[in-house]
């Protein structure tokens, strides 16, 4: 088989790619490990930056975007009960989306295969090769068979335990991750969420996450010890801390219902540079993990794709290699401010077991003075929303 662009991984990055080069003009097959239920029923999260949602508009597939999409002018922050609002749209005209990724992730498959795009499911045995010619290959089994996609170049949007990052030389990359002292009890419950908005709660008890994936599933967390053993958490605990992290007037409106999932994540940060290895680009968690606490997982994804089928345009239409050669600095740009972001988001946040007592009352300060001053609150508002991709 021979296709301009070969795509590991059918998850936002890998398809979004397939979309925008199929704009361009340019070929392109992606292949996955998984069953196309099963990535379309993979729950991630659902904030959806405001130039996201443009660009899936712009590319055709945002009708139920429009439709189920919730908008959201802002976000609430507590602090020890005490509820304050950013305000997105009077801080910088913006809004955010909630819209689950598995629901960006099925418009995304139906779009591409209405437009005659190949996508391969549940292959096995993926392997990437000859990444420093002009005609690198993807291999892979299908049903037993043995398959070769020989590509001019390939996009590595496996994921953080996908096959693609490993295949370049550990001399050639430099990994920069951080682990923090915390985790993430999370649940889907059927019930209507508690505010139309997210609420940010910081408490003297630790940090919660009050969300949402509709009208009638709220999407809810607890900051936990990172080896946290969820089967000390019965349902009912749950039900009893969330009300206990949040404001006496907001635990009186948390409405309880049943609990069909239930999980504990681990909280970290991670980059790796370069982001490109001879005619493989890496993208999205192939490259880069965000803790969740600012919703940039997916929009940053996203983001490297955009700027990769950029490059890749500027390659067909004028065999200019400038775009592709700046891939990394270009993506990496983005993905720092992110990762600042994030880490501010979530320091500021959550209650951190090492922190003395002075760390405590500087956090407090600084959540008051984020949620206070104009200033504070627009740069919030500002990176929350999403920063240009120009």
């Amino acid at each position: 088989m021979r296709t301009q662009v070969g795509i590991v991984g059918a998850g936002p990055a890998g398809l979004m790619l397939s979309l925008l080069l199929h704009r361009a003009g340019i070929s392109s097959v992606i292949i996955e490990n998984r069953s196309r239920a099963y990535v379309e029923a993979r729950v991630r999260a659902g904030v959806l930056e405001h130039w996201t949602t443009e660009l899936m508009n712009e590319l055709g597939v945002g009708d139920r975007l429009r439709k189920e999409g919730l908008v959201h002018e802002g976000i609430d922050i507590g602090i020890n009960g005490e509820r304050r609002r950013i305000d997105f749209k009077a801080l910088v005209n913006k809004t955010i989306t909630i819209y689950g990724q598995q629901e960006v992730v099925k418009d995304l498959i139906a779009a591409r295969l209405a437009q005659g795009g190949e996508i391969v499911f549940e292959v096995t045995d993926t392997a990437v090769d000859r990444l420093d010619g002009e005609r690198p290959v993807i291999r892979y089994k299908k049903n037993g068979e043995p398959f070769e996609i020989e590509c001019d170049f390939i996009a590595g949007c496996d994921g953080f335990h996908g096959i693609c990052r490993p295949t370049i030389p550990a001399s050639v990359l430099n990994e920069f991750d951080r682990i923090y002292p915390y985790g993430w009890l999370g649940i889907l419950s059927e019930s209507q969420p508690v505010s139309h908005e997210l609420i940010y709660s910081h408490t003297d008890r630790g940090f919660a996450l009050f969300t949402m994936r509709s009208n009638s599933v709220s999407r809810l967390y607890l900051q936990v010890d990172p080896d946290e053993d969820i089967n000390k958490w019965p349902d009912e605990e749950i039900w009893k801390e969330l009300k206990r992290r949040i404001g006496p007037e907001t635990a009186a409106k948390l409405q309880t219902g049943r609990v069909f999932e239930k999980g504990i994540t681990a909280m970290r940060s991670f980059v790796v540079e370069p982001m490109q290895f001879g005619r493989l680009f890496l993208a999205g968690d192939a490259a880069h993990i965000v803790p969740p606490t600012g919703a940039k997982g997916m929009n940053l994804a996203i983001a490297d794709v955009l700027f990769l089928s950029r490059a890749l345009d500027a390659f067909y239409k004028n065999k200019s290699t400038a775009q592709l050669d700046g891939y990394t600095a270009k993506c990496l740009n983005r993905i720092w401010k992110a990762q600042r972001f994030s880490y501010f988001m979530t320091t500021m946040l959550h209650l951190n077991p090492n922190d003395s007592e002075f760390d405590h009352k500087r956090q407090i300060a600084e959540l008051d003075y984020v949620t206070s001053s104009k200033a504070a609150s627009t740069a919030l508002a500002e990176n929350y929303v999403g920063l240009p991709v120009d």
